[in-house]
């Protein structure tokens, strides 16, 4: 049965799959499909394979060579894309809307039809295992993995999405093939679309060319991580600067109370230049280029991080001032004037980030994914309008608990 609201359409297929639809008046399409798999649904010693699978879905099908993949969306335009996340497997094209007919077919053929040739599959390990040792040469980049696997214990929800050198190598073909047979199924997938091809001819397309399987849902075992211990750990590196992250666990993506901690990232580190932090640590005192605040919400847990590079004199004086803020957000009641300030401030962000269609495209069908629907714009400003400073206050007395805080240094 087709559901809707002002601003999207969405049902469910016989086999299983759902839909998520968003006209947009423009020539240029989004679609693809969220799948609910990723990295912490990885076996032991096999870590890595799903970020692999999504590298393999485009090395030859049952129809198409690599050349004809490559090509495919590329001769008309457009592009196919992809990326691994720690709860979700992203693939999608953007392309010019009288082609939807052929994105949908390639991103059916890639999903249904890989074949995972051996040659190209030890081709592709290697590359892996290149991003993997370019990736520990970015410390800014390597402190959050680190960060998270510390912060959740060692539980598959910490892995690095690329795997490490070992498991890599371990991967087979079949290995693969498996992994993708098992997860990528209609029912535990979501299509996202955004364009101006009519929904009906949208729906016509997916019932063609994705196979009409039954509608069994993968069942996945997530266990949560084991009881938060904040940590403190210093890690030698050869950096010409330190490198830092301070932070706690936080709420998962169904609880309420993240919508304030949201906020409370934003005005710590957003990415307003006029951030607590940006005006403490660069503006004022000069100790840093880069200070940013983030929130991750997984399905039963979370991470709120402060990330910043600095001198190596500075990294004490940094921590100091991110202390000191935090305490006046634990112990200061924001006034109506301040709070309805960075309110306004987090929505029009929200609203000139949406102008961002294929990041909006995306968002669309993760949350499809995980919650069912997807909240109109109008929704979203409502719910951060009825953020209260009591709210503020309490999250930030929770999430900002000196007691609570672990700390990852990289110098």
């Amino acid at each position: 049965m087709q559901n809707t609201n002002s601003e999207y359409q969405w049902e469910t297929l016989p086999n299983g799959l759902r839909i998520i639809y968003r006209y947009a008046e423009s020539d240029v399409s989004y679609c693809g499909f969220s799948v609910n798999v990723g990295t912490r649904d990885e076996s032991h010693g096999l870590e890595g394979i799903a970020h692999y699978v999504e590298h393999m879905l485009f090395k030859g099908t049952e129809h198409r060579t690599v050349w004809h993949i490559l090509n495919r969306m590329e001769n008309v335009g457009g592009e196919m894309n992809a990326y691994t996340a720690k709860e979700e497997t992203v693939i999608y094209s953007v392309h010019l809307e009288p082609d939807m007919k052929r994105s949908v077919v390639l991103l059916a053929d890639l999903i249904w039809r890989s074949k995972f040739p051996n040659d190209e599959s030890e081709r592709e390990k290697e590359v892996i295992v290149d991003e993997i040792n370019s990736y520990r040469d970015n410390p800014a980049e390597l402190i959050y993995d680190e960060f998270e696997n510390l912060m959740f214990g060692g539980h598959a929800l910490g892995h690095n999405i690329l795997g490490d050198i070992n498991s890599i190598k371990a991967i087979l073909p079949e290995d693969g093939r498996k992994f993708l047979s098992d997860h990528y199924t209609p029912a535990n997938m979501v299509f996202f679309f955004t364009g101006k091809t009519p929904y009906k001819k949208v729906v016509k397309l997916l019932e063609t060319f994705v196979p009409t399987n039954s509608a069994n849902v993968t069942v996945l075992t997530r266990n949560a991580p084991d009881i938060y211990n904040p940590f403190f750990k210093t890690v030698k590196s050869d950096n010409y600067q330190a490198h830092a992250i301070i932070g706690n666990r936080c709420y998962n993506m169904f609880d309420d109370r993240r919508i304030p901690l949201f906020l409370i990232s934003n005005i710590l580190a957003g990415p307003g230049m006029n951030s607590l932090l940006n005006i403490a640590l660069r503006e004022r005192r000069g100790y840093v280029y880069t200070v940013e605040s983030s929130a991750t919400c997984y399905t039963d847990t979370g991470v709120f991080a402060i990330y910043f590079g600095t001198d190596h004199a500075n990294i004490n004086k940094c921590f100091s001032v991110i202390k000191r803020e935090f305490s006046r957000l634990r112990d200061n009641k924001m006034t109506s004037s301040r709070i309805d300030a960075v309110k306004k401030q987090f929505i029009g962000q929200l609203a000139i980030g949406r102008e961002s269609r294929e990041s909006l495209a995306t968002a669309t069908g993760k949350s499809f994914l995980h919650y069912g629907k997807c909240e109109t714009f109008k929704d979203s400003v409502k719910r951060i309008e009825g953020i209260t400073s009591s709210q503020i206050l309490d999250v930030a007395n929770e999430v900002l608990d000196d007691k609570q805080l672990s700390t990852l240094i990289f110098k």
